[in-house]
């Protein structure tokens, strides 16, 4: 790709002072001229690139030349470093390189400044591994297959040609072909067990809408309505968007959003204790109360 053989060609420069035609040619496996073509694109840009003729003659840059004068501004430098930290911290192959290329390249002496951990606080070594398994297998199209626990606690084996991880509703899913299904699914993370990657390859690409329907099929959605004390503040504007919450008068919140029915929402609900009041749907304050009342009964 043109782009970024021109930007190679800037670095080669920067870091030798001078290549000839040839072996530029020979390094992209292009000819000699496609490379005085690319020379020309680069001087249109502002690069300030010269040849020099002779038997010691080649491609050179002006000495004092610093590549973020004239392509990259200091807020663009920032933001591709910080994605290609990210990216490093994932384990995402030759990543590293590029960036210890473009850190010396902006003369950013702290590009290490971001770390990224899909796990969640507190895990073990073996839930951290299994983020760097998936993304493995993703990158390298290869199959996974698992035991998954379903919200109903049903367990089932599956074998999956995994395309991407996702973070939705404050949790990290997969979404991958199921190969008993016949079809994408999302498979909750935390609910996956004994993973194990195949030594199977698989053709298939990541569709370019990831079909978020998916969440929307069986169980339903509902309207779930809480009131909120104030002192749960930190836990509503964590868990909940913006658009989702109204302060009242009193501190207190009002929140409203839509959620699949799954039986994890009880346990959620619960663990605001006695600062969170189910306002709607009435079914689940009945179904809340029956259970707290059946919980006091077993300690009386």
């Amino acid at each position: 790709m043109q782009v970024n053989r021109l930007f190679e060609m800037v670095y080669m420069l920067i870091e030798k002072k001078k290549v000839t035609a040839r072996e530029f040619a020979d390094y992209f496996e292009v000819s000699m001229r496609t490379i005085y073509r690319d020379v020309e694109v680069l001087s249109a840009a502002g690069i300030p690139i010269y040849t020099e003729k002779g038997k010691s003659g080649g491609i050179c840059l002006l000495s004092n030349y610093v590549i973020q004068k004239s392509v990259l501004s200091e807020n663009d430098q920032i933001n591709v470093l910080s994605s290609l930290q990210g990216m490093k911290a994932l384990n995402v192959p030759e990543v590293e390189p590029v960036l210890r290329k473009l850190a010396v390249l902006f003369e950013k002496n702290n590009a290490d400044w971001i770390d990224v951990d899909f796990s969640n606080w507190g895990s073990g070594l073996e839930e951290q591994e299994k983020f760097n398994h998936l993304k493995n297998a993703i990158l390298k199209h290869q199959r996974i297959r698992f035991d998954y626990y379903s919200s109903y606690g049903e367990a089932t084996t599956r074998t999956i040609e995994p395309l991407k991880l996702l973070f939705k509703g404050q949790a990290w899913y997969l979404y991958g072909f199921c190969l008993s299904k016949a079809e994408n699914r999302f498979f909750k993370v935390s609910r996956i067990r004994n993973l194990e990657v195949l030594a199977e390859y698989f053709v298939r690409e990541t569709p370019p809408q990831v079909d978020f329907e998916l969440f929307k099929r069986t169980p339903q959605e509902f309207l779930l309505v809480l009131k909120i004390e104030a002192s749960m503040a930190f836990r509503v504007y964590d868990e909940f968007d913006q658009q989702a919450i109204k302060k009242q008068a009193d501190d207190s919140f009002i929140v409203s959003v839509r959620l699949p029915e799954d039986s994890w929402i009880e346990g959620y609900l619960l663990s605001y204790g006695d600062a969170v009041e189910v306002m709607e749907p009435l079914w689940l304050r009945e179904q809340i109360r029956k259970k707290l009342v059946n919980s006091l009964k077993k300690y009386l």
